[in-house]
């Protein structure tokens, strides 16, 4: 059974699950629905065409599911679909997509979004992601499974940031970070790999050593990035890591790709 504070206001039509806590002066609309176990702490705001996935937590004066920051937005109707086991804190802002952007907004299960971060439109966010204090998303932007962005970093418009990478802090991000990739800066240049991200997750040592000489023969190397790309390939044809982050160079994005400063050694 839901326990909803008389100050809060629900409005008809919103599915609310069993065992929701709804806090005080929280505003939930008519098209949203809230998975079980969710708690609104107090003071929330969850609007639009909006589904939270269970357990998740939201803090006072998050915003869900308004309409997008954006000039091309006509009203469509859009959504924004967040996971399960999800911590949502103070501030934080999620958008609804747009009608040339999919459509949807996304976000995985388990992502534990810091005060004041922002997941602008049409995203997709993966699950197990940490977003420090003031992240935000430009729209269209990709965030791969256990990416960590350090605080008040800025992600550009439309860059995709691969599965397991690290930003540092202070970082504006304008261009591709492959996974596993350890990037930072005023604008973000690979300074190596994420090891200790990979220790955490428990990746054997003899695979992350394929993976650093992977980094080495891609780009530090000498030689076209074409050529090396492909001789990556076939050097670790049978790493699944190492391909991870030769398919996602090969892919070719929207953005440019983020490289080390060229005086940079691992």
């Amino acid at each position: 059974m839901a326990s909803i504070d008389p100050s809060a206001r629900i409005a008809s039509g919103a599915v609310i699950g069993e065992n929701v806590e709804i806090g005080p002066y929280c505003v939930i609309g008519s098209n949203v629905t809230l998975g079980d176990g969710c708690r609104l702490v107090a003071q929330v705001h969850v609007t639009g065409r909006t589904a939270v996935g269970a357990r998740t937590m939201i803090y006072p004066f998050a915003s869900l599911g308004t309409p997008p920051q954006s000039t091309r937005y006509r009203g469509g109707d859009t959504r924004l679909i967040v996971g399960a086991d999800c911590t949502i804190r103070e501030g934080v802002t999620m958008n609804l997509g747009t009608e040339d952007g999919g459509g949807v907004t996304t976000v995985g299960d388990r992502g534990f979004f810091m005060a004041n971060s922002h997941v602008a439109h049409d995203c997709e966010v993966g699950n197990d992601v940490v977003f420090a204090n003031c992240v935000p998303l430009g729209g269209h932007c990709v965030i791969g499974d256990g990416v960590v962005i350090g605080g008040l970093s800025a992600v550009h418009q439309f860059t995709h940031v691969g599965a397991y990478a690290m930003i540092g802090a202070l970082t504006g991000v304008r261009a591709d970070v492959i996974p596993f990739g350890l990037a930072s800066g005023d604008y973000a240049r690979l300074s190596g790999l994420n090891i200790v991200g990979m220790k955490r997750r428990k990746i054997p040592r003899e695979r992350i050593h394929n993976l650093r000489r992977a980094y080495q023969k891609l780009f530090l190397e000498a030689g076209q990035f074409a050529e090396r790309v492909e001789q990556a390939a076939q050097e670790f044809a049978h790493d699944d890591l190492v391909q991870q982050i030769i398919g996602f160079i090969r892919a070719g994005h929207h953005r440019p790709l983020c490289q080390p400063d060229s005086k940079h050694e691992e």
